[in-house]
């Protein structure tokens, strides 16, 4: 019987199907097994690479395959799609992560520490938390447009529309008073438990080494410097600045042939929390150098004079991801180009 180098297994909560293949990609078995037996199972296997989608419990999974002397080997989904031949099932999904493993030029994810997935929960919690705040907010705006009263977008005008709830002379039947007086409610809880998290948020980025070199960047704050030591890789990983900023999705999306280079929109393929954080940061520079000035000449000022705004952002959250990497790999603060210039 020839050995196993490389295990695959499709992660399902309770039925793990198994694929093992040879050095030369033969198949030396096929097992389904529940969660109890599949774990004896790779404890008694000799140390091998084991490749798994990076879905939910990969993470867990892989530090779990670590511990026990394997390799573990995390593939993005659509990067394994194409090794599926026909019919989608466990079993063919298992034979198409093995081939996709087995590649010399496969990128793999680099597997989360606890660490890292405690405060991903975090981050998660609050952005939901704010996802629910905001549909509760254009909810109420809604219902009270149903009966005459108009208010702007945003956070920023709910006391404008508790003053309509709660003036009495404002011309609405009652039952909608009182449920635009629960939504309201919801939304001051909802309030609490943001600001809650937010603190918390801050407390780990006053703590954190990493995080404490990042916000020296402008245009970084708590969010954005706890989403990148939370979402990204190792910088040692990347090459360079650049290949970070392709990997978040900050460069333009290509569709060159014929060795005529084609540019488009911004390829948006990357990790989207960080690019979107950096984007907002960017805005934010942008805002304060539209009312304090940009240093005359600087590279920011000429983009300003004569770029759109939008395209300023993420051209400058670009330079901002180039820069995240310098700093991280050269272990240094932010220093300002125009201040090293003189």
């Amino acid at each position: 019987m020839k050995n196993v180098t490389i295990i695959w297994f499709d992660l399902a909560k309770n039925v793990f199907q198994l694929h093992g293949a040879a050095a030369d990609g033969s198949v030396v078995f096929r097992k389904k097994l529940s969660r109890p037996q599949f774990r004896k199972f790779a404890a008694a296997q000799p140390a091998c690479i084991v490749a798994m989608e990076a879905c939910g419990s990969a993470h867990y999974w892989a530090r779990e395959m670590a511990r026990l002397g394997h390799e573990p080997r995390l593939i993005a989904p659509r990067y394994v799609k194409p090794f599926i031949k026909r019919q989608k099932n466990d079993a063919a999904d298992a034979e198409a992560i093995v081939e996709a493993a087995q590649r010399p030029t496969m990128r793999f994810v680099e597997p989360k520490t606890e660490g890292q997935q405690a405060r991903a929960i975090v981050f998660r919690s609050r952005e939901q938390l704010v996802n629910q705040r905001t549909e509760l907010i254009n909810a109420l705006r809604a219902h009270l447009y149903e009966f005459g009263y108009v208010a702007p977008q945003g956070i920023g005008y709910l006391n404008h529309l508790a003053e309509i709830v709660e003036d009495e002379d404002t011309e609405m039947p009652g039952l909608v008073r009182d449920t635009c007086c629960d939504l309201l409610n919801l939304i001051v809880q909802l309030t609490g438990r943001i600001d809650m998290l937010e603190k918390k948020i801050a407390a780990l980025s006053r703590h954190g080494t990493m995080t404490r070199r990042l916000r020296t960047m402008p245009g970084v704050g708590p969010i954005g410097a706890l989403a990148v030591e939370t979402f990204a890789p190792p910088m040692e990983t990347f090459k360079c600045g650049r290949d970070f900023a392709a990997w978040l999705g900050l460069v333009p999306l290509q569709k060159s042939t014929g060795g005529k280079q084609r540019l488009g929109k911004t390829s948006k393929m990357g990790q989207g929390d960080i690019r979107r954080l950096l984007i907002i940061g960017a805005m934010a520079v942008i805002r304060w150098a539209s009312r304090k000035g940009a240093s005359e000449g600087s590279w920011l000022a000429r983009m300003m004079a004569k770029k759109p705004r939008m395209l300023v952002a993420i051209a400058l959250a670009n330079k901002m991801a180039r820069g995240i990497w310098a700093m991280l790999t050269k272990q240094e603060d932010y220093r300002d180009p125009a201040m090293v210039a003189a």
